[in-house]
């Protein structure tokens, strides 16, 4: 009997000769076999979630029973919004990528399985399919919930079931890989990714079919993943290009989206969760807040359905998560440097905590706000006071300020007018900066209508000049623009 390779390494639908029970099966039965009891079932994307639950069915001839809908598909979603509407006596329904839900939706779902656990409903089951943490939101809608359904949590496969995959397809072509070690390491636990690999190293050894006899794929890890990576570079490279990019490129901005791309790569889970991340990394949490609390991010993947069908942002719990296995695969495979470059920034490495640190008197505030507003718009990083009031709280200031001005931030950008040698703060905050004129790394902004005895020294360096009788919006604008230039410059000598 002939056995063709796309039936044996599948990469859509349900394995015929190659499915293997995860860790999670016995749980799964169980769980499907109880009666009126809710369920979701979350992880990442190329786990094995659907194909497991659907042979889980299958095994328990439940075939008969089952409804299954997708949160991808509109006409389902139509009939989703409705089930809690519905009544009892619906059988099992299953709702795929529930995560991708609208949250009213989510909370309507989350109080009709609350409604069927506590009437003990026998009739009615719901079971909810969803990535990584999936299951948190409808918790968030019904903290009580938890105690109401079964929560599987399906991990990223041990090696030992992904090394059983392989003999499976192995056994059923009569084929032996020579490095499948090398792709067992190369999948990362996706069931997905192994079946892709195993079938493109297949195609490139011609084989199709089962074997006679017996035969020895002895192509290389590299060449198998090269193949696989030119394949998938037609589809991947435009939405890891977009969402790298955000809603406009900034050459030398410090590309918050593709640091979060690059983050979520080398996640083990292929979740990224956003406060974590800015935690872990500092050096640019203020471009990484803005377009996450300012809603740009969840804005960019909404508004761009190349991006959507890849990744996932669930705003409640500021989860970023993949879609896609294959994308996963994809970008876990990118040269960043180059990538980077590829696409348009100036550069993916900072030597410094900040781009610029504002020094002003306090009276100045206006022009220093608007200033940092635009200069973050921009994704550069910037110090500056009233941003970092939570960070200073119970520190000592000066131990606090004194190494930023001195050498964490790139540049120093220094409002004089006549009140800023006046005061306390700025007195101290020259200090840690003077030595710095010298080595450019001081930027002057003065006030037309300052005395120009105040603070000479700057004068003997380029500066920038602030014309009192026009807006200060309009001004910062400038200014802004050539602080952006400064920044580009010397981004692009440091490559």
């Amino acid at each position: 009997m002939k056995i063709y390779l796309e039936d044996v390494f599948k990469t859509s639908g349900i394995p015929t000769y190659t499915f293997v029970k995860p860790p999670e099966y016995t749980k799964l039965l169980v769980a499907l076999r109880t009666r009126g009891r809710g369920l979701v079932v979350e992880g990442p994307s190329g786990i094995g979630k659907t194909t497991c639950i659907s042979k889980a069915i299958e095994e328990l001839n439940l075939n008969n029973e089952v409804l299954i809908l997708s949160a991808r598909k509109i006409d389902d979603r139509e009939y989703i919004k409705e089930i809690p509407r519905l009544g009892n006596n619906l059988g099992i329904i299953i709702i795929d990528d529930f995560h991708r839900l609208d949250q009213e939706v989510k909370r309507d779902l989350a109080d009709f399985m609350k409604t069927l656990a506590d009437e003990e409903v026998e009739d009615t089951k719901l079971i909810l399919i969803g990535i990584n943490k999936a299951g948190d939101t409808l918790i968030k809608f019904a903290d009580d919930l938890n105690n109401r359904i079964d929560t599987i949590r399906f991990e990223v496969n041990p090696e030992d079931k992904v090394t059983e995959l392989i003999n499976k397809g192995e056994e059923a072509l009569n084929i032996e890989f020579q490095e499948k070690e090398d792709i067992i390491l190369h999948a990362k636990g996706s069931f997905h990714i192994t079946q892709m690999l195993c079938k493109e190293g297949c195609i490139i050894s011609e084989v199709i079919q089962n074997q006679e006899p017996k035969k020895i794929i002895d192509v290389s890890i590299e060449v198998i993943r090269e193949k696989v990576l030119n394949e998938l570079e037609r589809t991947f490279f435009e939405p890891a290009k977009q969402f790298s990019t955000g809603t406009k490129l900034r050459r030398e901005g410090r590309a918050p989206y593709l640091n979060m791309l690059k983050w979520l790569s080398e996640s083990d889970d292929w979740t990224l969760q956003m406060d974590n991340a800015i935690a872990q990394h500092p050096e640019i949490k203020g471009s990484i807040s803005q377009v996450v609390e300012k809603g740009f991010l969840e804005n960019l993947i909404n508004g761009n359905p190349q991006i959507q069908r890849v990744i996932h942002f669930d705003t409640s719990s500021k989860i970023l998560s993949i879609e896609d296995p294959k994308f996963l695969f994809y970008i876990r495979n990118i040269i960043w440097n180059k990538f980077s470059i590829k696409i348009g920034f100036l550069g993916n490495r900072f030597d410094s905590k900040y781009d610029f640190a504002l020094s002003f008197a306090g009276a100045n505030r206006d022009l220093a706000e608007e200033i940092f507003n635009q200069l973050l718009e921009n994704e550069v990083e910037v110090f500056y006071d009233k941003n970092e009031q939570h960070r200073i709280l119970a520190e000592n200031i000066e131990d606090y300020l004194a190494p930023i001005y001195q050498s964490e931030a790139k540049y120093v950008v220094v409002l004089i007018s006549n009140d800023y040698p006046k005061r306390i703060w700025t007195k101290f905050e020259s200090e840690q900066f003077q030595k710095r004129f010298g080595e450019n790394a001081v930027i002057p902004v003065w006030y037309s209508d300052t005395n120009q005895s105040h603070f000479d020294e700057s004068r003997k360096y380029g500066g920038i000049s602030f014309d009192v009788n026009r807006s200060v919006e309009e001004e910062a604008d400038r200014i802004v623009k050539l602080l952006l230039r400064k920044l580009s410059d010397e981004r692009i000598s440091n490559e």
